[in-house]
Order: structure tokens, then sequence, then C-alpha cells
């Protein structure tokens, strides 16, 4: 049976839907996107090999795999885009990401896949500049955002200006909580479900706080992480980038006793 996706957005022509259970074994829990517009598709963030066939499936009630649109890459972590060798044998769609990653992405894709390509695996990725540019996507555009080192050196992140959804990838991430499918509902209780991620894997106070300048004057109805809770709402999304602008994280915590030679031995 496949998996039934959450609706966050459904005018009729256009749907935004997640998925959030497709993981098993000991992969870390992600969620993936899918934005159908009339007849044009589009994945954000589908993920790796653990996500590859459960994804496929479920969202082939959706839509027409083969014909899919663009597939949209927030970074280069296997959680985002490791099974980006199907993706491109299996559908027509090009792959959106970062120009600092669109040369390394090709590194995930086997040379049997490739000589099964008419052209070059470059010519199926669009490189996005550092500051970003909007996708042409059915009546509207899918704008892609800069979000560098939040955490990736060439974070992107995703809006749709019609459902008003940004699309945050790892920033907000949260681990650990219960009914990771609702949007959160107490924020002070959702903090320690996010403060441990965003500590290690966001670079600095800095480019938060330049971050929520950007998003505060844009129309955002929901922030959407890749994994965890949602933020639905003026007052839950103000909330976050109330919080995300003031967290101590990555650089800032770090000093000399992060950086000495190790003593201890590997145990086998």
């Amino acid at each position: 049976m496949a998996a039934e996706p959450i609706v966050l957005f459904d005018n009729g022509q256009h749907k935004c839907l997640m998925f959030d259970s497709l993981v098993t074994g000991e992969g870390v829990q992600s969620n993936q996107f899918l934005i159908v517009d009339g007849k044009h598709e589009a994945l954000i963030d589908p993920g790796g090999d653990l996500t590859y066939t459960p994804l496929s499936v479920a969202a082939s009630r959706y839509m027409n795999i083969r014909e899919m649109d663009y597939v949209f890459a927030s970074h280069q972590d296997p959680d985002i885009i490791g099974a980006i060798d199907r993706w491109i044998v299996h559908t027509r769609a090009k792959i959106v990401t970062s120009r600092l990653w669109a040369r390394f992405l090709p590194h995930l894709v086997s040379g049997y896949v490739t000589g099964q390509l008419s052209g070059s695996v470059y010519d199926r990725i669009l490189s996005v500049p550092d500051g970003g540019i909007n996708v042409p996507f059915g009546e509207s555009y899918i704008q892609c955002l800069p979000a560098h080192f939040m955490h990736s050196v060439g974070n992107l992140q995703f809006y749709d200006p019609v459902s008003k959804i940004l699309f945050s990838g790892d920033l907000g991430a949260s681990m650990g909580g219960e009914d990771d499918h609702k949007p959160v509902t107490d924020f002070d209780r959702h903090i320690p479900n996010m403060i441990g991620f965003h500590r290690r894997y966001i670079a600095s106070r800095k480019v938060c706080e330049l971050w929520a300048n950007m998003v505060r004057q844009m129309d955002v109805s929901a922030i959407v992480p890749q994994h965890g809770k949602r933020f639905e709402g003026p007052e839950m999304v103000e909330q976050f980038l109330n919080w995300v602008s003031s967290v101590d994280c990555g650089i800032d915590l770090v000093s000399q006793e992060n950086y000495r030679r190790p003593v201890d031995y590997l145990s086998a």
C-alpha cells in the first residue's frame, strides 16, 4: 500500500504534498515534497536509495513520474539527492541545485547510467547561482532562495508563491519529537527537539539573522523543514524567525578545546 501524503496545500489546480514516513531501517527519517501544478510536477529533496522506490510508487498516484519537470535539491547530502541516478534514468526531469554542487553530482551517477543517456549528465542539471533564481513552473514559478551555510556552503531553499510555503531544508529541522506529521502547536516545547541539530549543523547565528531578514520581507504562510515538524501560520512563522535569529550555533560555540589532537584510540 502506497504511503498517504500529507496535503499541505490544494486549490484544485495547485497541490503541495508531503511524504514523511518512507524511510525504513536505520536511515534518518526525512520529509519529501511533491508540487503539482496542472500537468506539471516537481519533487523537492527526494532522498536516496532508502526513499526512491516508496516515493516513486506513492508519488505516481499524483503524477506521471516519467514526465516530471524538475527535481529540486537543496544541497548535496545523500538524504537529499542520493538517488539522482534513478531520477535521471526514469524521468525527463531537470535536476535543480546550487552551482557549487552541480559539478559534483555526476559522481553519484554510475557509468552504466551515463551509458544510457543520449547526452551528458550535465545536460540534465540546472545550476543555480549564489543569488538564487526563479524557475518557471506551470502557471507560476518556484523560487530558489540563497540559504548558504544552513548547513551546506551552497545551500538553497525553495519558495512556492502559490501556496506561500517555504521549504527550508535543514533549517528548522527537529529530531526525536512525536507526531512529526503534525505542525508545531507549542513552540517552546518544540525547542529541545531543534536546538541540538541547529547548534551542530548550522554555521552561525549571523547567517540565520541575515536569512530571517530576507524571509520577513516575503509572504510566507508556512515553513516546512526536511526533518520533523512544520511551522504553520504567521504567528508560528514569526516565532521561528525570532528564535533562529537568537541561537548561537556552529562557529559561535567552538573554542580551542574543539581543535586539539586526540589522545583516545578507536576500539574494536
